[in-house]
């Protein structure tokens, strides 16, 4: 199987083991036919990200045991949804971004500009 790309055209980095993420919970933001919500950006989620999500109506921060989710608390990295990545991003809310590892299919919703302006190190 061919290595998924990420936005910078090089092979796709793992985005976090722990929490568990991605659509397939492989720890990679892949995506494919079934992933409707383009889980595709990793991002390295803050407070306030984490405060307008929920106030939103998806809510990271709460475990769901039921679904084996931790809840997310800041600094912990997680694949999110580009067009929640782009909401948060209009709302100035938007969490750091690992270029690195999130997906080239992320750039069918979010210019590269956008992506590069909120971007950390991959290795911090």
């Amino acid at each position: 199987m061919e290595p998924s790309l990420n936005v910078l055209g090089t092979d796709l980095e793992p985005c976090s083991m722990q929490p568990l993420t991605g659509y397939y919970r492989n720890g990679c933001c892949d995506t494919g036919p079934g992933d409707a919500g383009s889980h595709t950006v990793c991002v390295i989620v803050t407070a306030e990200f984490l405060a307008m999500s929920k106030y939103l109506g998806n809510d990271l921060s709460t475990p769901r045991p039921e679904y084996r989710f931790e809840g997310l608390k800041p600094g912990d990295r997680w694949c999110l949804c580009a067009a929640r990545f782009l909401q948060a991003a209009h709302e100035f809310a938007a969490p750091n971004v690992v270029l690195e590892a999130t997906h080239v299919r992320a750039l069918d919703i979010i210019p590269l500009e956008l992506l590069q302006a909120h971007a950390v190190d991959a290795h911090e």
